[in-house]
């Protein structure tokens, strides 16, 4: 067994409370009836696997902002006493035009600050970022966002999982056609990595990228291109003129600490 020094055993833990945005919600791991399933609940799975104690809550609302996550979550979360808690923001913040990156590094840390005492193990994460030019538009900003997480988990006590800086999740493949969320390969690469970071026995290399490929046709890229742009790209823009969000009026896929053991894992 892999273990992680001086931090609690996570075969104790019996809940497990994930926040966060489209990334947590698990965009976009979609499941036959068209929901979403995503890392966090496939950790909450393994992690509950033959079991009837184990409880998952999962607060995550897709389009959140850092703000929104402090506001709305966070104090949820806490009041929950859970044994795990995952919490991943900042990164919609981050990704628009204008961020006023110490005012989220602030919220991050009070969000720290306010979830670390009550729960037995608090996990950051560097988010994943996919090769191309929109990645390297805003790769400073993300790394300061980083640097500062690092740093608020040292005072905290928090893990960080290293999405950020793992080959495999760079990798376009693993993204899906909006560009902005991982593929179910991608969501699972995240559940083993936090699995392995908590202590769990590895199962797999996530940080490898997948068997290389050739690259398909100009014209097929291209169309891709143009599909991309239609689909996702202009809604995308028309949000951020008007100000909407995707997850406006949208409700946490699992706002209560209730049990796994009734249900079939994903």
């Amino acid at each position: 067994m892999h273990e992680t020094a001086d931090f609690p055993d996570f075969r104790q833990f019996k809940s497990f409370v994930a926040l966060g945005d489209s990334f947590t919600e698990g965009m976009s791991d979609a499941l036959p009836d068209g929901t979403y399933r995503g890392w966090a609940d496939l950790l909450a799975h393994r992690l509950g696997e033959g079991r009837d104690d184990f409880q998952y809550a999962n607060l995550a609302v897709r389009g959140k902002l850092m703000r929104q996550i402090a506001d709305d979550q966070v104090p949820v979360a806490a009041a929950m006493g859970a044994d795990l808690v995952t919490l991943v923001g900042g990164l919609n913040d981050v990704l628009r035009p204008r961020c006023d990156l110490p005012a989220v590094c602030a919220l991050l840390e009070r969000s720290v600050a306010r979830l670390a005492p009550n729960c037995r193990q608090l996990v950051l994460m560097r988010s994943p970022g996919r090769n191309g030019p929109v990645l390297e538009r805003y790769r400073p900003r993300m790394e300061q966002l980083f640097t500062v997480i690092d740093e608020i988990a040292e005072r905290h006590g928090a893990l960080v999982v290293d999405l950020y800086a793992a080959p495999s999740l760079a990798d376009p493949r693993l993204w899906a056609d909006d560009r902005l969320h991982l593929t179910a390969d991608g969501h699972r690469r995240v559940a083993e990595a936090v699995w392995q970071r908590i202590g769990g026995e590895p199962t797999f290399a996530w940080q490898e990228a997948p068997p290389a490929t050739a690259p398909g046709r100009w014209y097929a890229r291209r169309a891709a291109d143009l599909r991309f742009a239609r689909r996702h790209l202009l809604p995308w823009i028309g949000r951020r003129l008007t100000g909407r969000s995707s997850g406006d009026g949208r409700l946490a896929k699992r706002p209560d600490l209730t049990p796994l053991a009734w249900e079939k894992g994903p």
